[in-house]
């Protein structure tokens, strides 16, 4: 695909990212502990993982944060097949909620090893919210406990999602078409 925009899809506006991450934000906080750690996957849930903590401060759950790097696509549009960890947390998460955010849920080997993770290192709880879950043909491990949108089975960029780093600070979300 070529740098240029054109050829793209919007799929949602960036008013309508805003309502759904707000939605979202409103149904975590019930169950959301005061001492808990929002977790981002880097580095494509960084765009999702501020909005969601905003919004979760703006009721009053204002958490701590984190991240981890993770990585299972490369630069490809196919995950390889496994998950490595890059970069651990900064912080003891032992004893705490975690609250894992990504951007979309596709194969689930993120949020598999991300979860599997969070455990080892002796997480009180593990709570899961994604932006987006895509469609898949098979069972996956891990389902998320918050889903902002219901994606369609395309290859989605901007808000975070990528292809080859590129694209992911549209203020969108787009079909890129096939190549």
């Amino acid at each position: 695909m070529s740098e240029s925009l054109s050829g793209l899809q919007v799929l949602l506006t960036a008013e309508e990212i805003a309502a759904r991450v707000d939605g979202l934000a409103a149904q975590i906080v019930p169950n959301l502990e005061d001492d808990a750690v929002a977790i981002c996957l880097l580095t494509g849930g960084l765009w999702f993982a501020a909005d969601l903590t905003r919004a979760l401060a703006a009721r009053g759950k204002a958490i701590a944060f984190d991240a981890l790097w993770l990585t299972s696509y490369g630069d490809a549009k196919a995950s390889g097949g496994r998950c490595e960890i890059r970069a651990g947390l900064q912080r003891p998460i032992a004893g705490r909620q975690a609250l894992i955010l990504d951007d979309v849920f596709d194969t689930g080997l993120s949020l598999a090893e991300a979860s599997r993770h969070l455990r080892e290192a002796g997480a009180a709880s593990v709570i899961t919210a994604v932006f987006a879950r895509k469609p898949w043909p098979k069972p996956r491990a891990e389902i998320p406990d918050h889903v902002a949108w219901e994606a369609p089975a395309a290859f989605l960029v901007g808000y975070g999602m990528d292809i080859g780093g590129r694209f992911r600070g549209l203020p969108f979300i787009g079909a890129a078409p096939d190549s």
